[in-house]
């Protein structure tokens, strides 16, 4: 039983944790009640909860590691503290400086192995105090330590593409503006706050730099400049737990006026042989955690706080309980220099020790995911896009080789995380679902009709481990109750009817200059003889649809698409014809001066049977106006749908992910499609399309990602089918940007229907695809069974196909070469304007 003043301070300390959880941080004032904490063995539990759970709300179950390698560009140092065997004097060192060879080798090492990031150590300005220093870079042609940590700096990202992270201590703001250009994040250690600790026999007597009120300056002019900054404190050293709070605060009080430190290190002193405080007491593990859960209340729940796990062996997931959300730097390479005697944990100790305490650990890059993300505010220029081309959506590390549309096998990580068997891995001793997670996915599995939200949505796409296992497996089984084991496909041939196009979308190869004209092919505009052609040729190979897309040529009219359409029907009035995006139907309305729903009547009675889905990108104005800002807007796009679902049309629906969106947009166009479909009822199917990035604009210019991770387009698939679960059945993966492992892998995450075989794909190939132009009905029957399910083939609509047409298609011979209509010049030089505000009704078009 507590008794009334361990129940006091339960009650008071419970006071803090609440305003923190709504972002009102401890004060001066708060302080007592954090102290008291640490000696109540009633209150102490509830800071460590609470810290875990503040920690969580952000953080959810990644806990992070900066894969590095450590550079000691020179163990000299001025300063003199009494814990430290990093700082030499000059007979102790080999050299006063490691060499630029030796650096390179040591960083082009690290390379190979998959680090990421250089970190270099150094003493603070050494040649202040020693003339070796000084000699040793007169000789090298550099005037100071800082200019020969710079220069090393910039050879090392240019010939290894490591991202420095500099910890030179302190510097003046121009050296900072210098260091800036050459390495992405920095960091300096306040350690303490307390000036008493530099007073005679305390540990930082003697060494000028840490003066509290030089190092502050340092951080806060770091922040003025915008640098990503690593700060912390050292405990033990002789500080009371109140300087320990006292300088996490001075640390916050920076960070709210520039917000750039991005992360708190507790570190925690070891005691050293050969140093003056060899025989001072280390803080035991009780004051590691008061200290770590306290931080975290302090921080809130957004700051990165972390612990070296090197110096804390044993105890890994009692410092996860704390609060803790990163392991900070581990090398396969190097030691830690600064704590010689403690070695790394191997990294699948690491990450075993990090499973087993429910979380999953991930990489990130020395810039923190939301300074990797807003680079154009963090970064120097020559940073921002091999940063963010080396992210994904959330600003963590692409960790394999695999994109969208290149041959690179799947991660294995995340294949064995959706392949093995959902019993079995229940069985199993793994970490539980986070919390918030299994509370959205019980909400899908209890059959609740209130839609979710898109907090929740983007949630579930920001699901690792253990969490991204469960979504995968309940999109799994709503797709089993929805669909069964039948996985459809279409046999179809794809018509591009032509390549000019007067928009200038920012991810679209396919019709834009001569970077892609070696996969494209030359400016085209099909006769109607090629067209027919092809259409008779892919109706005596087996198909049952021709699906028609092209650019939008300054010449089309309405009255164009109208003549495309007729000219199919005349050539094999069998053929369904599914054709035409959004775009596509606006500007042949507005050219055709009809209302849309006057204009779609046209297409229907000259015999289009369906529309595709496409043109979408992502419905969102804020990622369109990036991506095709001269293209219709989301409620465009939403408009023509609705006028096509209430003159009688189905239509597919698409999203085109992995660019500069994030998960909020992916959740805003889910919601988007899902609420139409509620609506109208007219989408048959859901069609992820990942962005295939190689010849893309935007991603050539440097202001695009490199397609979504392969965990995030099967996270795309399966979110989408728990979404639209009781709104849209089918739920497509696409071969061309997916390849064949991977909408094999998308068959246990929610996928039931693997598209076309498409004949001859053009589109995504223009994009950089190397996955080919048609997959065979033998070759889907063939990816379908491999997955244990069973294939059919499908009409358009998902209706039968008689098994006449079906071995018609299993019989196909080989395609006759297609032959490319050339444009006249003058066609690709045209650029009408689209009139975006516009009304349905005919007489209003007219007049315009």
């Amino acid at each position: 039983m507590r008794d009334a003043k361990q129940e006091n301070n339960v009650n008071t300390l419970n006071k803090v944790i609440y305003n923190a959880h709504n972002g009102q941080l401890p004060t001066l004032e708060d302080f007592p009640a954090l102290i008291r904490a640490a000696d109540s063995a009633a209150a102490m539990p509830e800071l460590m909860s609470a810290a875990g759970d503040l920690r969580d709300s952000h953080f959810h179950n990644v806990v992070t590691y900066s894969k590095k390698v450590f550079i000691p560009l020179t163990h000299l140092c001025r300063d003199v503290c009494h814990y430290c065997t990093f700082a030499q004097a000059p007979k102790r060192v080999e050299a006063p400086y490691m060499s630029i060879e030796s650096v390179l080798e040591s960083a082009r090492h690290a390379s190979s192995l998959g680090c990421k990031e250089a970190l270099f150590t150094l003493g603070e300005k050494p040649e202040l105090r020693y003339s070796t220093a000084r000699d040793a870079l007169a000789e090298m042609g550099f005037g100071s330590t800082l200019d020969y940590a710079r220069e090393v700096a910039r050879l090392v990202f240019e010939e290894t593409g490591l991202l420095p992270h500099l910890n030179p201590g302190t510097m003046s703001p121009e050296e900072l503006a210098d260091c800036r250009e050459v390495s992405p994040s920095m960091g300096i250690m306040l350690e303490s706050a307390a000036e008493r600790l530099t007073e005679k026999g305390m540990p930082h007597y003697g060494s000028p730099d840490k003066m509290p009120a030089v190092r502050l300056q340092t951080l806060e002019d770091a922040g003025a400049q915008s640098i990503p900054f690593t700060t912390g404190i050292l405990i033990g050293i002789g500080e009371t737990r109140l300087e320990r709070l006292e300088s996490l605060l001075a640390i916050r009080k920076i960070h709210e006026r520039h917000g750039h430190v991005q992360e708190i290190i507790i570190q925690n002193f070891r005691a050293k042989p050969n140093t003056k405080m060899v025989n001072a007491p280390e803080p035991d593990l009780h004051e590691m955690l008061w200290t770590l859960g306290a931080a975290r209340i302090m921080f809130g729940a957004k700051m990165s706080i972390q612990a070296p796990p090197n110096l804390s062996p044993g105890v890994l997931r009692q410092l996860i309980g704390a609060g803790i959300n990163d392991w900070g730097g581990v090398s396969p390479v190097t030691p830690d220099f600064v704590n010689p005697e403690a070695p790394w944990p191997h990294l699948q100790d690491l990450a075993a020790e990090t499973e087993i305490s429910g979380k999953y650990l991930h990489e990130r890059l020395t810039v923190y995911p939301a300074y990797a993300i807003n680079g154009e505010q963090w970064l120097d220029e020559k940073f921002q896009t091999p940063v963010l081309q080396s992210i994904d959506a959330d600003g963590f590390p692409r960790v394999d080789e695999w994109s969208p549309g290149e041959e690179a096998a799947p991660p294995t990580e995340v294949l064995a995380r959706i392949n093995c068997d959902t019993a079995a891995r229940a069985k199993a001793d793994k970490p539980a679902v986070s919390r918030d997670v299994a509370k959205i996915l019980d909400m899908v599995s209890a059959g609740r009709r209130t839609p979710l939200e898109e907090s929740h949505i983007a949630r579930l796409f920001r699901a690792r481990g253990a969490d991204f296992s469960a979504v995968c497996d309940l999109a799994n089984s709503l797709r089993e109750k929805t669909n069964g084991e039948t996985v459809s496909y279409v046999v179809n041939r794809n018509i591009n009817y032509t390549n000019i196009c007067y928009f200038k979308c920012q991810f679209c190869a396919f019709s834009k200059g001569k970077l892609s004209e070696n996969l494209r092919g030359k400016p085209y505009d099909l006769e109607a003889e090629e067209i027919q052609r092809r259409v008779v040729e892919a109706f005596e190979r087996g198909a049952t649809e021709v699906c028609m897309q092209g650019g939008i040529h300054p010449h089309y009219t309405g009255k164009t698409y109208v003549e495309i359409v007729k000219r199919v029907k005349e050539a094999v009035p069998e053929m369904h014809v599914h054709a035409f995006s959004p775009l596509e139907v606006w500007q042949g309305a507005q050219t055709a001066h009809l209302s849309l729903e006057e204009f779609l009547t046209e297409l229907k009675l000259a015999g289009l049977g369906t529309l595709p889905g496409t043109a979408a990108e992502v419905l969102d104005d804020e990622v369109r106006q990036v991506l095709c800002p001269d293209k219709i807007n989301t409620e465009q796009w939403l408009e023509v749908m609705r006028a096509a679902h209430k003159v009688g049309f189905n239509t597919t629906s698409t999203i085109m992910y992995g660019h500069v969106d994030r998960p909020e947009h992916w959740a805003r166009h889910l919601i988007r499609v899902r609420d139409l479909q509620a609506e109208t009822n007219g989408f048959t199917e859901f069609v992820p399309l990942p962005f295939v990035h190689m010849e893309a604009p935007l991603y050539l210019k440097g202001r695009a990602r490199k397609g979504p991770t392969f965990r995030e387009s099967i996270l795309m698939h399966a979110v989408s089918r728990i979404v639209l679960h009781g709104y849209i059945d089918n739920i497509q993966a696409s071969w061309v940007k997916m390849g064949h492992q991977g909408v094999v892998a998308c068959l246990n995450a929610g996928v039931n229907d693997l598209g076309g075989t498409l004949m001859n794909e053009s589109i995504t190939r223009a994009a950089g695809s190397e996955h080919g132009q048609e997959t065979s009905p033998q070759m889907m029957l063939d990816m379908i069974r491999s997955a244990d399910r069973m294939p059919k083939q499908r009409s358009t609509a998902y209706g039968e196909v008689d098994a006449e047409r079906q071995q018609i298609g299993l019989n196909a011979g080989v395609l006759t070469e297609i032959i490319n209509t050339p444009a006249h010049k003058f066609e690709r030089q045209d650029r009408p304007t689209l009139i975006k505000n516009r009304t349905n009704t005919s007489q209003t078009n007219k007049v315009m």
